[in-house]
C-alpha cells in the first residue's frame, strides 16, 4: 500500500510526456501560490465556461439547476441513445447506472463548467455508458465547511424525487432508462473528500429509491496537522501539489481558527464515523502524490471497519494524473471504475 513506499520515489521524477511536464512546470505553480494576482486571472481562464453540446455524437449534456436559491447547478451527461443501443439493437438497453460526480479543486477553484472536467466527465460516460451528474457545488472561501457537503447531500436529494428525475433526466436520455438503485458517488481530490462525507451522510439516511452502490475516490484530499513521510518526500519531488497548496486550500474551507485535524480533513483512525451502511469503496492512488500516506491510513481505516476497499495505485502518477488523456495510467483508471461499477451496479 502506499504508505509503506512514502520515500521511494522522493529522489527521482516522474516519467511524463514533455507536454505535460510543461504544463505543471508553467501554469501550476502559479495556480498554487495563494495570494497571487496571476493566479486570479489563470482561476478565471481555467473556468471558462463551455457551453453543453447537447448534439455531440457519443454524449449528450444539460445543466440543470438544482437549488437557485444558493446556485446550485450540475451537468449532466447521457450517451446518445444510438451509441448506447449499437452493442445489442436487437433487445432494449438496460437502465443505465448514474455517477454523482464532485470535482477537485481543493474546495477553492474549478466548477462543473471547466473545460477539464467537462471533458473528464464526458470521457466517463462513454467509457462506462452511464449517466453522469457533476455536481457544481459551491467554493470557499466565500463559502467554507460544510457548505460543499451540503450542496452534495442536496443533489443526491435532488435525483431521489421523482419528479425530477422524470421531468430532466429523462428528457436528456430520451429512450433509455436510469437505474438509481445503481447510483456511484465519485470524485477527484477535493472532490474525493466530499465523496466520503456525503457517502456517509447518505448512508445514515433513509432513501426509497436512490441507492449509492460504491464511492469512487481518485486520489482523495485528506489530511492532518501531522506531516506524513509522503509529504516531506514528494513535497518538491513535482509540481501538481505542494504543501504551501494543501495548507492554503485547508485555511480557505475548514471553519477560520480550525486546524488540519478537523473531522472533515482528518478521516482516519479509531475516531472516525462510517456509518453501517457505507458502500464499497474505490480509491485511487498515486506513487508521486505527496498525499498517498493520508490516503493510506483512510484505507486502513475502513478496513478495520470491516468496508469493501479496492485500491488501485499508479506508482509513476502524480496529483492529478486523470485530467491528461494522452497519459496511459489515466486511460488505465477508466477502465478500472468501469469494472468497479460493473461489479457493483444492480443486475437487472
Amino acid at each position: 500500500m502506499a504508505g509503506s513506499h512514502s520515500h521511494s520515489n522522493a529522489a527521482r521524477k516522474p516519467p511524463l510526456p514533455w507536454t505535460v511536464r510543461l504544463k505543471l512546470v508553467l501554469l501550476l505553480p502559479i495556480l498554487y501560490r495563494p495570494d497571487s494576482f496571476l493566479r486570479r486571472l489563470l482561476v478565471s481562464f481555467i473556468e471558462l465556461q463551455q457551453v453543453p453540446a447537447p448534439h455531440h455524437p457519443d454524449v449528450r449534456s444539460a445543466d440543470v439547476t438544482i437549488d437557485a436559491s444558493r446556485g446550485l447547478w450540475a451537468r449532466v451527461f447521457s450517451p446518445s441513445s444510438s451509441s448506447a443501443t449499437a452493442a445489442d439493437s436487437s433487445s432494449p438497453p438496460p437502465p443505465l447506472p448514474v455517477v454523482v460526480y464532485f470535482h477537485g479543486g481543493g474546495f477553492v477553484f474549478n466548477s462543473a463548467a471547466s473545460r477539464p472536467y467537462d471533458a473528464l466527465c464526458r470521457r466517463l460516460c462513454s467509457s462506462l455508458n452511464a449517466v453522469v451528474v457533476s455536481v457544481d457545488y459551491r467554493r470557499a472561501p466565500q463559502h467554507r465547511f460544510p457548505a460543499a457537503y451540503d450542496d452534495a447531500l442536496a443533489a443526491l436529494r435532488y435525483l431521489d424525487d421523482d419528479v425530477n428525475t422524470a421531468t430532466v433526466l429523462s428528457d436528456l436520455v430520451g429512450p433509455l432508462h436510469v437505474d438509481l438503485s445503481s447510483c456511484f458517488l465519485a470524485g477527484d481530490s477535493s472532490g474525493g473528500n466530499i465523496v466520503h462525507h456525503v457517502a456517509q451522510r447518505w448512508a445514515s439516511t433513509s432513501s426509497s429509491r436512490l441507492h449509492v452502490a460504491g464511492a469512487v475516490l481518485i486520489q482523495p484530499f485528506f489530511g492532518g496537522e501531522e506531516r506524513t513521510g509522503a509529504e516531506l518526500a514528494l513535497d518538491k519531488a513535482c509540481r501538481s501539489l505542494s504543501l504551501e497548496a494543501t495548507d492554503y486550500y485547508w485555511r480557505e474551507f475548514l471553519p477560520v481558527g480550525a486546524t488540519r485535524d478537523h473531522a472533515a480533513a482528518r478521516v482516519c483512525g479509531d475516531g472516525v464515523e462510517v456509518a453501517p451502511g457505507f458502500p464499497p469503496a474505490l480509491v485511487v492512488v498515486g506513487g508521486f502524490d505527496l498525499l498517498k500516506d493520508w490516503q493510506a491510513r483512510y484505507v486502513e481505516t475502513l478496513r478495520a471497519k470491516g468496508k469493501k476497499v479496492r485500491v488501485v495505485e499508479y506508482p509513476d502518477a502524480v496529483h492529478g494524473f486523470y485530467m491528461f488523456p494522452e497519459l496511459a495510467d489515466s486511460g488505465r483508471l477508466m477502465e478500472e471504475v468501469k469494472l468497479f461499477v460493473d461489479a457493483h451496479r444492480s443486475k437487472q
